[in-house]
């Protein structure tokens, strides 16, 4: 399977680099090479019909197609800018009359501009024509690989459960064993290969002596650079930690490098020992990597371990994950194997079953530790739990796969479905593989990010680092489609089909017209705010204009800054604006029904800003709502009340609606204080007081001079009130306090009574509140008394409401 997966990437970089060739020579001709095209596409059908290439003709022939394919989609586009020009001039004709009359000089212009748009449109049909017949052969000849493949995967072979196909399969793996032995033995009767090993003897010496001690010492070396990075703590040790911890990795494959070397050198290893020999590094390299991997996600340490299970299932999970490493290696041993046996169907089905079910019960146990143990365990306000409910869910749903396929596949194997079993354990266990390589360049990410802002472990969990790994998740799609049986080619024709991008009206657009304009609107989006950011900080505090004003006239440039940079950035990619009408009728059907009341805020917002009747930092009231305008946004104005509660009010409430601002142009007010005393009282005394409190105040102004107001006779006091203008009404509440202290003073000095309400209540027939002869009432029935109750509640009338509360006297 690993030489599977390598001989995939290698084609990958085979077709990459025969398509960037391809395109080169494209590029350096003037258009495609209809001539030559011709007879591969008739070729090409006369394979398709015939079905009788192999693979590798079709992907060679396909490989072929798609070159040119790409040459005809590059001409699609040629002369794209005179034809625009031609057009745009036909256009200034304008339509041609219908009766045909038309000025001779016109009509001769016409007639050439209609002429040369003809010629210099024929390539670009010529070349639509032709990507379209290439695309079509290539469609055709990627059904047919894939129905082969398909076919592959699901034949019905023999069962590995017949006792008969047994002794032959034994036979051939022995003998597969014995030529290998066969073939060392051999070469250390050849004379010359002896030679060989006398003349390398030093060499060889030397290797496996440093392969001995990087196998021996180079895991130990790392563990032991490993805690003493961990001892150190600070931020960065998680990197550096995860860093050496690759050297568990690195050095004992360096040391299977030189024993390798060293097998080779001995000159003992003969023609199909080579092979095995050679791959040894990297079976090594995938134990090792699985190992780590293990050691990583379940480690022994609370801190580093990145699924956080209980300690003792954390060691099942590493004892477990490493034994399906093994088993993994060993199947790419048994594979190798088979190969030099020359192995028949029959053969491998026997000696892949054992394999399989050997798989199929780590996979099961591993299956079940992951379902039993990824419950997120219930945490206290505050606490942040073991592991995240939605991780939690993610595992839970590989245990459940990893169980299916446990089952699955060893069935499948004992019914004769050998390639489709192994088309779904093996797969599955490299899926296994790379989700914990994902968690682990996740975790890595965020350890990164904590060193670079300082954040250190807190980072983990920040926005950043799961933006890197929905990144990650993202651009491991592919992968995880090789690893499931998608071909290359699948995989490359569905990136042509996504960069071929779609048709907007006359204007093709591409994914480069995207990441073009994403481009330039952030250039323009960070200028924007850079500017923004030295009006607010540098140039504005050194002027004149008020904070209100400085606010406006930084969310002024922002918006415009903004709209500028998605102008440019649209005409830098490319896309002509014009074949955004429909786009643009429709939107504005959209706003004439759904969003007239966003609409209406937004242009409110902007008159806000521009007319500026409120500023932040004012003191308004607006729909029965007082406080403090904190933030004048694009939809709304956020008020803080004196509650300390922010109010969201839409813009067009205070545009269209009534707002009382207090302290707009400057923060000078009015403050009123109403007092009552009893009558008989004298009033220019009372007045006096008043006034001479009035003016004792810091707050109040002297000009204009406080005014003590007689408002009239109440029904139980004599009212006054003082009329002050304060320096600033925000503290009117204050200073309201402060009179009513001093006023509650002067008048106990000076003898004045505060009054309060008192009500006289009389009874117009008292007698019927007197208790009656009990012989009378028990004689009355139950319903004749209650009536007698209620008609005597109705006879005593209600008092009055006392507005000053409990402190009454009532008689």
């Amino acid at each position: 399977m690993m030489t599977r997966i390598w001989a995939r990437i290698a084609l990958v970089a085979t077709l990459t680099l025969a398509a960037v060739l391809a395109e080169a020579q494209t590029n350096g001709r003037n258009g495609p090479d209809f001539d030559a095209w011709q007879p591969v596409a008739t070729r090409a059908e006369q394979t398709i019909d015939a079905d009788r290439a192999s693979d590798r003709a079709l992907e060679a022939l396909r490989a072929e197609i798609v070159r040119y394919r790409q040459q005809f989609l590059d001409a699609r586009d040629v002369n794209s800018a005179r034809i625009e020009t031609l057009q745009s001039q036909l256009n200034a004709l304008g339509p041609a009359p219908e009766n045909g009359e038309e000025a001779p000089n016109i009509a001769s212009q016409r007639a050439d501009l209609n002429e040369q748009l003809q010629a210099l449109r024929a390539p670009r049909q010529a070349a639509e024509a032709a990507f379209n017949r290439a695309n079509g052969l290539v469609s055709e000849i990627d059904r047919i690989l894939r129905e082969r493949q398909a076919e592959e995967v699901l034949a019905l072979g023999p069962s590995p459960l017949n006792p008969v196909l047994w002794p032959g399969a034994i036979l051939d793996l022995s003998e597969a064993t014995a030529s290998l032995a066969q073939e060392t033995a051999a070469g250390w009767r050849n004379p010359s290969q002896r030679e060989t090993l006398r003349t390398n003897a030093p060499l060889v010496v030397v290797l496996l002596g440093v392969a001995i001690v990087l196998l021996a010492r180079g895991r130990v070396w790392s563990a032991m650079a490993g805690d003493y990075l961990r001892q150190l703590g600070g931020q960065g040790s998680g990197v550096w930690s995860f860093a050496v911890s690759l050297g568990r990795i690195a050095l004992p494959v360096l040391g299977l490098y030189a024993l390798s070397e060293a097998l080779m050198a001995t000159g003992m290893v003969g023609r199909r020992g080579a092979p095995l020999v050679e791959q040894l590094p990297i079976w090594g390299a995938v134990l090792l990597v699985l190992r780590w991997l293990c050691e990583r996600l379940f480690s022994r340490q609370d801190d580093e371990a990145l699924i956080l299970f209980p300690l003792e299932r954390r060691a099942e999970m590493r004892f477990y994950g490493t034994l399906l490493a093994l088993l993994f290696v060993l199947r790419a041993a048994l594979e190798a194997l088979l190969e030099i046996a020359n192995a028949d169907q029959a053969t491998r089905a026997v000696a892949t079953f054992p394999h399989l079910i050997l798989i199929g019960i780590v996979l099961l146990r591993l299956g079940q530790i992951l379902f039993r143990n990824a419950r997120p365990e219930p945490v206290t306000e505050g606490e942040t739990p073991a592991i995240a409910p939605g991780f939690a869910r993610v595992l839970r749903t590989l245990g459940r796969l990893s169980m299916l396929v446990a089952v699955i596949g060893p069935v499948l194997a004992a019914i004769g479905y050998v390639a489709l079993a192994e088309a779904i354990a093996y797969p599955a266990v490299m899926s296994l593989a790379l989700f914990g390589i994902l968690v682990v360049l996740q975790r890595l990410s965020g350890d990164i990010y904590g060193w670079l802002s300082g954040q250190g472990v807190a980072a983990r969990d920040s926005l950043i680092p799961v933006l890197i790994g929905f990144a990650l998740t993202l651009l491991s799609l592919p992968l995880l489609a090789l690893i499931w049986g998608v071909r290359i080619t699948d995989l490359m024709e569905l990136w042509t089909r996504f960069s071929e991008g779609f048709t907007l009206g006359e204007t093709r657009i591409s994914p480069m017209d995207f990441l073009t304009f994403i481009i330039i609107f952030l250039i323009g989006y960070f200028v924007t705010r850079l500017l923004q950011g030295a009006l607010k900080t540098n140039l504005l505090p050194k002027t004149r204009i008020d904070t209100g004003g400085q606010v406006a006239i930084v969310s002024g440039v922002g918006y415009v800054g903004i709209f500028l940079a998605a102008i440019i950035a649209i005409s830098g990619a490319g896309i002509d604006l014009s074949s955004l009408a429909i786009v643009a009728g429709a939107l504005s059907v959209g706003i004439g029904f759904g969003l007239q009341n966003i609409v209406s805020n937004f242009v409110s917002g902007i008159i806000l800003l521009i007319e500026r009747p409120i500023s932040e930092g004012d003191w308004i009231e607006v729909g029965g709502q007082m406080g403090y305008v904190r933030d004048i946004s694009v939809r709304s104005t956020r008020i803080e009340t004196f509650d300390r509660t922010d109010v969201i009010v839409p813009n067009a409430d205070l545009v269209s609606g009534t707002v009382t601002n207090y302290t707009r142009g400057n923060t000078v007010g009015r403050v009123i204080v109403k007092v009552g005393v009893a009558y008989g009282t004298d009033t220019r005394k009372v007045e006096a007081i008043l006034r001479e409190i009035a003016n004792e105040h810091p707050m109040v102004l002297a000009q204009p001079a406080p005014f003590v107001l007689f408002s009239g006779f109440g029904a139980d006091s004599l009212d006054f009130e003082i009329r002050a203008i304060l320096r600033d009404v925000n503290f009117s509440l204050s200073v309201r306090t402060e009179m009513n202290h001093r006023i509650a003073q002067r008048f106990i000095e000076e003898g004045i009574e505060i009054p309060f309400a008192q009500r006289d209540i009389w009874l117009r027939n008292p007698e019927a509140l007197r208790p009656q002869e009990v012989p009378a009432m028990e004689a009355a029935p139950p319903k004749q008394v209650e009536q007698t109750e209620t008609e005597m509640s109705e006879m005593v009338p209600d008092a009055p409401e006392d507005p000053d509360g409990p402190g009454d006297d009532t008689t």
